[in-house]
């Protein structure tokens, strides 16, 4: 298996409504439209094995110094290979790039993002999500995704982190 990670091209729409569409089917992620996709496939990236789409993830703005992780997801067969925790490496570094020191995700995989330097969050400090997508969501009174943030950047060793650098 030689897997490359990449920025998504539109030619990658297809393959990435599959992905999506499979993960949505069992309530684990939201829908996302072919025309959706292509108005933000310059926000995603992708997991290649030779010709083949085997994973994506995409970040979302929320604000100057706010993205979130969405759409993160791997083919069935591919997945527990590290091909996740790479895709999240090359969205922090996008995120870094952008100089935004804050990256998020609502998930039902804490564990995952815990082991990928995460920590889990009360969702109440994310207003900008809650009035981005939640407002909408069929879930939004009974939402049972468990919040997780990471900084960009490490906070020192023996600083603490204070609720207003949330």
């Amino acid at each position: 298996m030689s897997v490359v990670c990449r920025k998504a091209l539109p030619e990658d729409v297809d393959a990435l409504y599959e992905l999506i569409q499979g993960y949505a089917a069992k309530g684990i992620m939201l829908p996302r439209s072919r025309e959706a996709l292509m108005r933000s496939i310059d926000t995603f990236v992708v997991a290649q094995d030779g010709e083949r789409l085997i994973g994506c993830g995409s970040l979302c703005r929320l604000g100057s110094d706010l993205v979130e992780i969405r759409s993160l997801g791997i083919v069935d067969g591919y997945k527990g290979h590290g091909i996740g925790s790479r895709l999240v490496d090359v969205l922090m570094e996008e995120a870094k790039a952008l100089g935004i020191p804050k990256v998020m995700a609502l998930t039902y995989e804490s564990a995952f993002f815990q082991k990928n330097g995460f920590k889990i969050v009360d969702k109440e400090i994310f207003p900008e999500k809650v009035w981005t997508d939640c407002v909408n969501c069929p879930k939004q009174l009974c939402c049972d995704e468990i919040a997780v943030l990471r900084l960009t950047e490490p906070v020192p060793a023996g600083e603490r982190l204070s609720f207003a650098q949330i």
